[in-house]
């Protein structure tokens, strides 16, 4: 399985062992959002850095999408399924996808598709909902479990 992890809040006093694990996880900005594997060491750069993004299970429909919409070659170019197949053993993007989404590849799998899909701020009447409180209390902040792909559409 894999996570969706997206930056929420940005580096104002920000301890410097959370910022250098936000770096680590390649989360440089506000509305970053990165694919990382679902492991033990990654759930506790999660943990750490908890107050800062949110995260939640990618599903196979929702990489997909990310990387069509927001999905970018080195050189700002957009991502085709020419491309897939030309870097991967995948015939196309939503192979790709699916493969990413259970955990059998990674986005570095494929060498000239940039790590990190730069997002649109959340579109709708609520926004984030509130920067500085977990979503289970209406916030945005921490795991989101399969909710992640409701924000991530209304981010593309």
């Amino acid at each position: 399985m894999t996570w969706l992890v997206i930056r929420v809040r940005a580096n104002q006093g920000v301890e410097r062992s959370i910022k250098d694990t936000m770096g680590h996880l390649n989360l440089t900005r506000v509305n970053h959002a990165v694919l990382i594997p679902e492991s033990d060491t990654y759930a506790g750069m999660l943990y750490k850095s908890k107050d800062y993004v949110t995260w939640g299970v990618a599903t196979a429909e929702a990489v997909e999408e990310l990387i069509r919409e927001r999905g970018r070659l080195i050189g700002d170019k957009p991502v085709s399924d020419a491309d897939v197949k030309a870097e991967t053993e995948h015939k196309s993007i939503a192979a790709f996808a699916a493969a990413i989404a259970s955990g059998e590849a990674t986005v570095k799998d494929m060498p000239s598709l940039k790590r990190v899909f730069r997002m649109h701020p959340p579109r709708g009447a609520k926004g984030w909902g509130g920067i500085k409180r977990a979503f289970t209390i209406g916030g945005a902040l921490g795991n989101r479990g399969s909710a992640i792909t409701d924000l991530a559409q209304r981010m593309l």
